[in-house]
């Protein structure tokens, strides 16, 4: 069974993203050029959103274990202010990026911190929400690469990661799932599987084996099932490209009752 990534690649990921990003941005006509995938959001507003972000987990990882944000965190949010010229924004970016990496570095990756996902399949701890954190930087840089007209695929190890943590954080709930039970099956190209199961007892994931040519795949045992590359994959989940860009066995319809499930606890 495949590991996780550890706690030092999420970080070199991070990291990579982040000057992946700082690359597009540099090289973008303006900084106000539209993002089509963050409708009414230009370059600024994004690289705004994630230096931002940045900041902020670096200030909750550092508070360690809580019921909540730090509310100075939340404040300096609210009220962020960051230079104009686009050199000076991308010195900022960068900044805000290795505050969040020195935060993380500082901790380790068993320190607990407040986050979001709770009730999820992932741990309230520094090394996920680094894990977390590499998602999204990963996809704003694929925003701001779109805006740039520059696309480029995920990498490969960081997108294989992103299913599943896509999964895990945002898919597990013990909110039931209002419909009749059943299964999504996830297959990337690149050789891993995941099912999420829905039923009453909420939404949770596991790591099932890869269909092969030799083996097939059970039709019956999901309601859908999903195959792509994990690059697209993880974009489809961050809803960055539609369903119909992937091959889908099943009941497609199913996963628009996916999309629009709104759990009451998470």
């Amino acid at each position: 069974m495949e590991k996780n990534l550890e706690f030092p690649d999420l970080l070199r990921l991070i990291d990579e993203r982040s000057t992946a990003f700082r690359a597009v941005v540099a090289a973008a006509p303006g900084l106000d050029a539209q993002v089509p995938t963050c409708p009414g959001w230009t370059l600024f507003d994004l690289v705004k959103h994630l230096g931002g972000g940045d900041r902020f987990w670096a200030a909750i990882v550092g508070a360690g274990s809580a019921d909540a944000p730090p509310a100075e965190a939340v404040a300096a949010r609210a009220a962020l202010e960051v230079p104009q010229e686009r050199e000076a924004l991308l010195a900022w970016l960068d900044a805000s990026t290795q505050l969040l990496l020195g935060a993380l570095r500082a901790a380790g990756p068993e320190s607990g911190c407040w986050t979001w996902w709770p009730a999820s399949q992932s741990p309230q701890t520094a090394g996920g929400t680094a894990r977390h954190r590499v998602q999204e930087t990963a996809v704003h840089t694929y925003d701001a690469q779109l805006a740039g007209g520059s696309l480029q695929p995920l990498p490969v190890e960081l997108a294989l990661d992103g299913v599943e943590e896509f999964l895990f954080t945002v898919c597990a709930t013990p909110s039931a799932w209002p419909h009749k039970p059943t299964a999504f099956d996830f297959h990337a190209a690149e050789g891993r599987s995941w099912r999420l199961t829905v039923d009453g007892d909420g939404a949770r994931i596991t790591r099932i084996p890869a269909p092969t040519a030799a083996t097939g795949e059970d039709s019956d045992a999901a309601g859908a099932s999903v195959h792509g590359t994990a690059s697209e994959l993880v974009l489809y989940l961050y809803d960055r490209i539609q369903a119909d860009s992937l091959h889908v066995d099943g009941d497609a319809g199913l996963l628009d009752l996916l999309r629009a499930w709104e759990p009451e606890e998470k």
